[in-house]
């Protein structure tokens, strides 16, 4: 009956997207829980920079499962942000710059509120603001990226267990409105903290309340100039996640620099992006592995540059040029380790993330409309 149910989610979830869906083989297993890490901008050419810039090893090498996903948007061949995280958090294609919202501009219930609605614990990390983009996408519903107080708004209808990024300033009363969102979560029962890698640690120490840690006033620094959290945060956040919910959780951790760095056209900044976001898929592959019912999954919304690797001295040395300083229409990659990780596999759209990561956690079908 379990993969009849899988089945029929992922028929239904397909054919509203306007399309047939691919068959999808039952799974082996299912996982409690699912960890989706985003490396915004990352395609495989920063991928093979970051494995030569570090004597051929990455984390990434350890996933059995690999695939390759198409990442244009509604209306154009060359998707944003804003529209390839809707994808996989909605399941839909959208307009560049919507958030949470479908082609039509109507609000589309993301993987983390299903998730929520179940009773599943949910975090979002991020190297970026809190309310940029990407993880704006999994957890609300504006017309353009640009509304980022109106995006900070929408952690107050929520019931999120934890979020990790920078952005305080949306939260407090430097807001045009000077609405005080970090009070009104201290209302709601959240420890509101930042900036120390001390005080991160101390939010994970009660199991009891939720929380929200903030890394900058507006846009956290590049890895190079000294942000380090990333890499403790998935740790921390799976270890506090696991305690709040017997049902499971979601997180989605996302890289965010190596796009900002591949939009700069900046080669040694990419490889130190791509290796602290490395860093952190290794914090969730640990987990994953000693947990036993954590599916971990690693891709892109885009690449970002039209990197290229050319002839150097020696691998240690690479020739490193942009074609561009903007996205690329590139597929990109997918990882996947753990319960369920074989249907990632293969080629799709990236729309399929969601409705695999939906059926998998044997969400309700109703709330995906």
């Amino acid at each position: 009956m379990k993969q009849i149910a899988l089945l029929f989610s992922v028929f239904v979830l397909a054919f509203q997207n306007g399309r047939p869906p691919a068959s999808l083989p039952a799974p082996l297993a299912y996982p409690k829980n699912i960890i989706l890490l985003i490396g915004d901008g990352m395609g495989l050419t920063q991928i093979t920079a970051g494995m030569y810039a570090n004597k051929e090893q990455l984390n990434l090498e350890r996933f059995p499962v690999t695939g390759l996903i198409k990442t244009h948007s509604a209306k154009n061949l060359i998707t944003d942000s804003a529209a390839g995280a809707t994808a996989f958090s909605c399941g839909c294609k959208t307009y560049n710059g919507a958030i949470g919202l479908t082609v039509d501009k109507k609000p589309c219930p993301t993987i983390l509120e299903q998730a929520e609605t179940f009773g599943l614990a949910t975090g979002l990390v991020t190297s970026s603001s809190i309310t940029h983009a990407t993880p704006a996408s999994f957890i609300a519903h504006v017309r353009d990226r640009q509304y980022m107080e109106d995006i900070a708004s929408f952690f107050l209808q929520t019931e999120i267990d934890l979020f990790v990024g920078g952005g305080m300033r949306y939260f407090t009363d430097r807001r045009t409105d000077q609405r005080n969102l970090s009070d009104e979560l201290r209302a709601k029962g959240y420890v509101v903290s930042d900036f120390t890698l001390e005080a991160l640690r101390q939010c994970t120490v009660s199991t009891r309340q939720p929380f929200a840690w903030f890394s900058a006033l507006e846009e956290p620094e590049s890895v190079v100039n000294g942000r380090d959290y990333l890499p403790d945060a998935a740790r921390l956040a799976t270890e506090f996640l696991v305690q709040r919910s017997e049902k499971g959780f979601f997180l989605m951790i996302e890289g965010a620099q190596i796009d900002w760095a591949c939009h700069a056209n900046e080669g040694e900044k990419t490889i130190q992006e791509m290796l602290d976001f490395d860093a952190a898929i290794g914090q969730a592959l640990r987990f994953a592995e000693k947990d036993g019912n954590t599916l971990v999954i690693v891709t892109a919304d885009h690449e970002t540059g039209g990197m290229t690797l050319l002839r150097g001295a020696d691998k240690a040395s690479l020739s490193i040029k942009f074609t561009t300083d903007y996205h690329t229409a590139s597929l990109v990659p997918v990882f996947a380790f753990g319960p369920g990780a074989e249907q990632f596999g293969g080629m799709y759209d990236n729309t399929d993330i969601y409705t695999k990561m939906h059926a998998l956690l044997r969400l309700p079908v109703d709330e995906a409309k």
